[in-house]
């Protein structure tokens, strides 16, 4: 399989250039810049690509690589930082830029040969850097320029070695998905050989070599990423998948009943529902803060999870849905990851019983996992639901969790849901949901005053969850729900709606 890598030097676009590479069909994975040059040397590449990044090749102890990268014999693209390494290595000449780019800029092709080809003489490119390239290294000649740069991309044909002074992976550089495409297929010749179908027989003959004759044992939420791993793990192994399913009373309505209908009667998965409802809300009963909902149910869930597993024979396997994006911020140039939440990770498991780990979708975005989904034959009400917290509707519930409160907020999601859906509004939106607020206001309901709940309907705009903007929901959709919610939720006398973007507020209340 044709492989295109990226050498991340802390840029925040990193991801986005492997995912554009994806999306051409061929596969493209991220490394860390102060990975061994053994990492690199190892592998059979087609072309490798140097990301942007925050720091300046001045600084003391500025992210850098082994030279003799330039010696393989591979095609090499430097964006931005990526550029000014390659410039700074090789004997060029980098100074602080007398006017800072940032934004977008007009580019002008001086060599329409190769990266460039098919591109017109002038197009918007995106810029985000700090300093400029005064003198190219030695045998290299320049292909475009700013009005800020002169040296905005070069080449050196002979050495495969080629840089951008801007960003093609943002969606802001015009042509950029051209100029990718170039680099892949022109100057690497990469094949287009990564696909869902072809991953999915490798990687369930990965996955039966390494189980062998033992049993798996998978945590379901009922969510995308492990909905897939399971589906996927039990066509390569069977009935030596057990899936567990907590139920722990914090689910929307009708949550249970669809996932044991989905994985028992579509793909006769081996099943275990665990109601747990009492226990979690009993654990649950007075607590008020979010961290300490949080940490709650996520104790009692790996608590309740082991006791299960513990029952199961043979069992010798973890399968978890781990994604891309969570191993490459666990191995990023910028460092670990600073927290995963207490409720999804069930990794201390790992030890006390022995378990070795099963992560099938740990190659992929989350887009892929989607196309991964729709091959296996996961309906589209499952791959493209909205995102749903671990703590579910407890951190929906401001303030202290009851069976009372759930059943009112449960009903009124439900409206929100049933309504966005029927709008032809659910697939336009990140994510959609009400929330009930721990305070009561005054109404008039049937010609009598009434002291009830108020609920909050919040609708985002995202693309990775990181930021988030409001959704200007058509009047008469607001109208709708509001109506409904206060007519059919009993308990409820008042219907407002979240206008706050992430930042400075986040996408949940709590």
């Amino acid at each position: 399989m044709d492989e295109i890598l990226v050498i991340d030097f802390g840029s925040q676009y990193t991801q986005l250039i492997a995912r554009r590479i994806r999306e051409m069909s061929v596969y493209s994975e991220i490394i860390p810049c102060n990975a061994p040059f053994s990492e690199i040397e190892k592998r059979s590449l087609k072309g490798i690509i140097l990301s942007g990044g925050p720091a300046s090749v001045f600084e003391k102890d500025a992210p850098t690589i082994d030279k003799k990268i330039f010696d393989l014999n591979i095609p090499i693209l430097g964006i931005c930082y990526g550029m000014q390494l390659i410039t700074y290595l090789l004997g060029g000449k980098v100074s602080k830029a007398e006017k800072r780019e940032y934004g977008k800029a007009i580019l002008r092709i001086d060599d329409f040969e190769d990266l460039f080809a098919n591109l017109k003489e002038e197009t918007v490119v995106w810029m985000s850097h700090a300093d400029k390239i005064d003198k190219m290294p030695e045998g290299f000649v320049r292909l475009a320029h700013t009005e800020n740069s002169p040296y905005a991309a070069m080449a050196h044909r002979e050495r495969k070695l080629f840089a951008l002074q801007f960003h093609p992976e943002v969606v802001h550089t015009e042509e950029g998905k051209k100029i990718l495409e170039n680099f892949v297929f022109k100057i690497c010749h990469s094949k287009r050989t990564w696909n869902m179908h072809s991953f999915i027989e490798r990687e369930t003959e990965e996955i039966r070599k390494k189980v062998g004759k033992h049993g798996v044992v998978c945590a379901l939420s009922g969510g995308v990423d492990s909905t897939v791993t399971a589906v996927l793990v039990h066509r390569a192994i069977g009935d030596a998948l057990t899936c567990i399913f907590v139920d722990n009373g914090l689910l929307r309505a009708g949550e249970r009943e669809r996932v044991e209908e989905m994985l028992r009667n579509n793909f006769h998965i081996n099943l275990r529902v665990i109601d747990a409802s009492d226990r979690f809300l009993s654990k649950l009963k007075g607590v008020k803060d979010p961290e300490r909902k949080r940490k709650i149910i996520g104790g009692e869930f790996i608590k309740i999870f082991e006791e299960e597993a513990k029952k199961l024979k043979s069992v010798k396997f973890l399968a978890q849905g781990t994604l891309y994006p969570d191993v490459i911020e666990s191995i990023s140039f910028k460092g670990p990851s600073a927290t995963i939440k207490s409720h999804h990770n069930v990794g201390g498991l790992l030890k006390r019983m022995k378990l070795k780990l099963i992560e099938p979708l740990r190659e992929l975005f989350k887009d892929e996992v989607r196309k991964l989904g729709k091959e296996l034959g996961i309906t589209d009400e499952i791959l493209y639901r909205h995102p749903f917290p671990g703590p579910g509707l407890a951190i929906r519930c401001i303030g202290e969790v009851t069976r009372e409160r759930l059943d009112i907020l449960r009903q009124a999601d439900k409206i929100v849901l049933e309504e966005i859906k029927g709008s032809g509004w659910y697939k336009k939106l990140w994510q959609s949901f009400a929330v009930l607020l721990p305070i009561k206001t005054v109404g008039v309901m049937g010609d009598e005053r009434t002291y009830e709940y108020v609920i909050a309907i919040r609708a985002v705009h995202s693309l990775d969850g990181m930021t988030a903007d409001w959704v200007k929901l058509p009047h008469d959709l607001l109208e709708r729900l509001s109506n409904r919610i206060i007519n059919e939720v009993k308990g409820v006398n008042r219907v407002v709606y979240d206008i706050t973007s992430k930042p400075p507020g986040t996408i949940e209340w709590e």
